[in-house]
């Protein structure tokens, strides 16, 4: 009809997996078989999770467990997604599909998986209650952050720009929330209720929420009112990451012996080679490992670990 100009109008294609579902099944005596949905069927798991037993409801008798596959009406595996969006709202049901695999590979359907996802999405109310029932946060004074304060605002622009990148470009919604999970688990971190802790607070929860509101847009609309903000949360501009707050003054280093690790130790972030040489050679656990031995070599890589060849 003339609306492009091009054989083929996307520069992408992101083909989706399958969503996989157990079966169960009893042969019928003409050598076909009955497929019985899982909601039907009742499950005994062993500790690694895996089916071991199963019997149908109605009448008590054991079923044939099929394994597991790709949901269809042939094998009478698919999941009712209205029953869980009843039961938990549709904002858990997407935080699991999203969550569970990359979206170009299969994902397998899991009650308990279910479960987590709701779990989290109350902690994240919780969390997000309690900073805003202790009242509105300060303005954010960066130059008097103490170095627990600037862990946790570090770690939020951190967040920022790795869920922007799995989001635009990468297409991994399932580490874009990991990194939002943790960022949460760092705001648990910074217990005390210092002026400048809760405005870190705040702007680590307003990131938060933010990022997950494309994946659960439900709960994070009501969640951006509560933490003060006027507009929706779908009106909101996406956060920028300030690389400034990203700069670490201090990194861990790894000490390895012979290939081994025996120690790690905080430096400083612009710690020379020379020096990051020395510190490992006087480090107790390395020197005790080392100790009656002749070092025959230090290799180092900057800013990340330090390997002492010793025999």
């Amino acid at each position: 009809v003339g609306l492009v100009d091009s054989s083929e109008p996307f520069k992408r294609l992101l083909t989706q997996g399958m969503v996989l579902a157990e079966t169960y099944y009893r042969n019928e005596d003409n050598g076909g078989k009955s497929w019985y949905n899982p909601s039907e069927v009742t499950v005994e798991r062993d500790g690694k999770g895996q089916v071991v037993r199963a019997v149908l409801k109605s009448d008590g008798q054991p079923v044939e467990i099929g394994g597991v596959t790709k949901m269809s009406k042939s094998k009478n595996n698919g999941i009712d997604p209205q029953s869980i969006i009843d039961e938990h709202g549709a904002d858990t049901v997407r935080l699991f599909m999203m969550f569970a695999a990359p979206p170009e590979q299969s994902l397998e359907w899991s009650d308990s998986g279910v479960e987590g996802a709701h779990r989290f999405l109350k902690r994240l109310w919780r969390i997000v209650h309690e900073h805003t029932s202790k009242g509105e946060a300060p303005a954010l004074d960066v130059a008097s952050l103490t170095d627990a304060q600037k862990d946790l605002r570090r770690k939020t622009h951190e967040t920022i720009a790795k869920v922007s990148d799995d989001i635009s470009r990468r297409l991994t919604f399932n580490t874009s929330i990991a990194a939002t999970m943790e960022l949460l688990n760092e705001v648990s971190k910074l217990g005390d209720d210092e002026p400048q802790s809760r405005a870190v607070r705040q702007e680590a929860l307003d990131v938060a929420v933010l990022v997950l509101s494309p994946i659960v847009p439900h709960i994070c609309h009501q969640l951006w009112h509560a933490l003060g903000h006027s507009e929706t949360v779908v009106d909101a501009n996406w956060p920028v990451a300030d690389e400034s707050a990203m700069v670490r003054s201090e990194i861990e280093v790894v000490l390895q012996v012979n290939g081994k690790v025996r120690a790690k130790q905080s430096v400083p972030a612009d710690i020379g080679k020379d020096d990051l040489e020395k510190m490992a050679l006087e480090n107790e656990n390395v020197q005790r490992f080392t100790e009656g031995k002749t070092v025959r070599k230090v290799i180092v890589v900057p800013g990340k670990l330090v390997n002492v060849v010793a025999n």
